[in-house]
């Protein structure tokens, strides 16, 4: 028997592996086109308010479209027996596009869009081409009135050296309040501990979001399992308990000394935060609530009483980053800008109605609950003023 020729073995196998490779490939694009067709019949839900637009062999249904600027969405239908594709064209420029649009199948388009005129394609190059008409907004307005980000580049720098200076006036005061407690001072003490809530009040808006700090500055006995006696009661309301309730500075050494640590690094923190405009205006707005919500009502400085020069404090605190957009807002909104003022005031004229004669302080445990109820509507107002800051210069 002959050995077999080795060109002719491999005859078979090569014509073998050539029908597997055509096959292959014939697979691969019928499961490319089948692919193609289920995306295009598997098509998105269809969105709420999608504007439709149908497409046929000549034009579009309808030609001539008018939406509001902003966030619009279109689902084309293609009723011609081509594939198409659908643009917004702003003269030469295509805003929006969407191609190879099977026949019989739809697609959505979303298209943020100023106001303005707009060609739309419909079909085939040499069909005419429809009218988009894109009117002005709220949204458009807003977008048209947002200041450039260099505007708030002062506003941003000129905070920053408010909460360092304040934040320096809080570390010093707490510093004063550990050699007073050393001393046994208890008159020097006091005087120190309300320079240091004072000016503490002044950053609470940014401070109180940086949580291992505020912990351990300002936590309330409330809040604590073992409430005074907890070991966990530490930092302002720990020193407040012993030089008003205890009436004496026994004792509170290594939670100045603390406090004062504290302090030290909460000013550092301070300078090396980062902030957005938003935040400015936001973390005003954040803070207001929550002095409605719980300190205002319940009574935050239950020891000494001395919560309404403690909220007359923070209602400067709050008015310090708002009063730097003030300008930029009543350019974009008078009536924004206004109403803002106008909720600063009536805050402060609610704090003002409370004080004992010649308007000096109470103790706010003389405060009724009514009148409690009434300041912290005045500062939910205040936040629901604010809070329009953002909005009316488009930094939301």
């Amino acid at each position: 028997m002959s050995s077999p020729d080795p060109q002719r073995a491999g005859v078979p196998s090569s014509r073998l592996m050539t029908v597997a490779l055509v096959g292959a490939a014939v697979l691969a694009l019928a499961g490319g086109g089948a692919f193609y067709f289920a995306s295009q019949k598997a098509a998105r839900p269809v969105e709420a308010g999608a504007i439709a637009v149908r497409v046929g062999a000549k034009s579009c249904e309808p030609m001539d479209l008018t939406v509001p600027a902003g966030r619009n969405v279109f689902e084309i239908e293609n009723a011609s027996d081509r594939p198409i594709e659908w643009e917004i064209l702003d003269g030469v420029m295509v805003v929006e596009e969407r191609e190879n649009i099977a026949p019989g199948f739809k697609s959505q388009l979303t298209a943020r869009l100023k106001p303005g005129t707009y060609d739309i394609t419909c079909g085939l190059l040499s069909n005419p081409r429809g009218k988009l008409t894109v009117t002005a907004s709220a949204h458009s307005e807003a977008e048209r009135a947002k200041p450039p980000l260099k505007a708030f580049i002062g506003p941003l720098s000129e905070y920053k050296v408010y909460l360092a200076l304040q934040s320096g006036q809080m570390s010093q005061a707490t510093q004063a309040l550990a050699t007073a407690v050393d001393s046994g001072d208890l008159a020097a003490a006091r005087t120190a501990y309300a320079a240091a809530r004072i000016a503490y009040r002044h950053v609470e808006a940014v401070s109180g979001r940086i949580a291992d700090i505020e912990n351990a500055i300002d936590p309330i006995a409330a809040y604590l399992a073992g409430r005074e006696q907890d070991p966990a009661f530490t930092g302002f309301h720990r020193i407040e308990f012993g030089l008003w309730h205890e009436n004496s500075a026994a004792g509170l050494k290594p939670v100045a000394d603390k406090l004062a640590a504290d302090a030290a690094a909460l000013r550092d923190r301070l300078k090396a935060l980062k902030f957005e405009p938003a935040d400015l205006a936001g973390n005003a707005s954040r803070e207001a609530r929550r002095l409605a919500e719980g300190p205002i009502v319940s009574g935050d400085s239950l020891y000494a009483g001395d919560d309404l020069s403690e909220f007359a404090a923070a209602v400067d605190g709050l008015e310090k980053p708002v009063s730097l957009l003030l300008p930029l807002a009543g350019e974009a909104s008078p009536d924004t800008a206004k109403a803002v003022t106008d909720a600063f005031a009536a805050t402060r004229a609610e704090i003002g109605k409370l004080g004992g004669p010649g308007s000096a302080p109470v103790a706010y445990s003389e405060v009724p609950p009514d009148a409690r109820k009434a300041l912290a509507a005045a500062f939910v107002a205040l936040a629901d003023a604010v809070d329009r800051i953002n909005p009316a210069l488009g930094l939301e």
